[in-house]
């Protein structure tokens, strides 16, 4: 069995980090993972980007995190994916399956509707995934679910303080059928909940991790 860890950030790219790529990497083949997959905050988030610079070269800068851990990962065995966590009022959605050719060429994502975003996202074969949906915090104001526009639901969250917060979300996955997935939500070395989606084969392309989703091949949920 393989284990595939699905959100996590670096300092390069998400503010409320402290992690860089090349430490994540490290750190997660320590604890025994195949895989990771880095989902930074996205220019609607909490990024590390300025805003005010070109779109290409934001983009650059908004990859740097995914592509230090990537390079720490191939010194060591460890297969590091691209996704990003795009924030809309509140509720955070993870997108698999672009790349940063794909964001350059979309230039305008932060001048269209998160409906728009899921629709090209799902467009160029990728996915999304609801991530702690019911998470309660003070930054926290409203609950939104876009169930018709999401693949998947993270259920269980390395972030959420309340174990409600991954019940409901359960609930949200069984009551609209979306495919139940797990992800830490790892934002600094010393944290202490880690959680992996479970496969029978290696995830070694965001297109696998895709495919896994779509096609139910999740074997189970693991929290270590």
């Amino acid at each position: 069995m393989f284990r595939t860890e699905t959100h996590l950030h670096t300092a390069e790219c998400s503010a409320c980090t402290s992690a860089s790529g090349s430490e994540q990497a490290q750190h997660y083949k320590e604890l025994g993972y195949d895989t990771i997959i880095v989902t930074d905050h996205f220019l609607n988030g909490n990024t590390t980007i300025d805003r005010s610079l070109p779109w290409s070269e934001k983009m650059e800068l908004f990859c740097l995190g995914f592509e230090n851990a990537k390079a720490k990962g191939e010194e060591l065995g460890l297969n590091v994916l691209f996704g990003l966590e795009y924030s809309w009022n509140g509720s955070d959605f993870l997108a698999y399956g672009i790349d940063k050719q794909w964001l350059k060429e979309n230039d305008d994502l932060m001048d269209i509707s998160v409906y728009e975003f899921c629709n090209r996202v799902h467009f160029a074969g990728g996915i999304i995934v609801h991530a702690h949906p019911f998470r309660r915090m003070s930054y926290l104001r409203d609950i939104k679910l876009i169930p018709d526009f999401c693949d998947g639901v993270e259920v269980y969250n390395g972030g959420n303080h309340a174990k409600e917060d991954d019940e409901r979300a359960l609930w949200y996955a069984k009551e609209f059928n979306l495919i139940q997935t797990a992800g830490s939500d790892c934002h600094h070395l010393n944290s202490d909940k880690f959680y992996s989606v479970v496969t029978d084969f290696e995830i070694k392309s965001i297109e696998q991790y895709c495919d896994a989703v779509r096609n139910n091949a999740i074997k189970k949920l693991e929290h270590k």
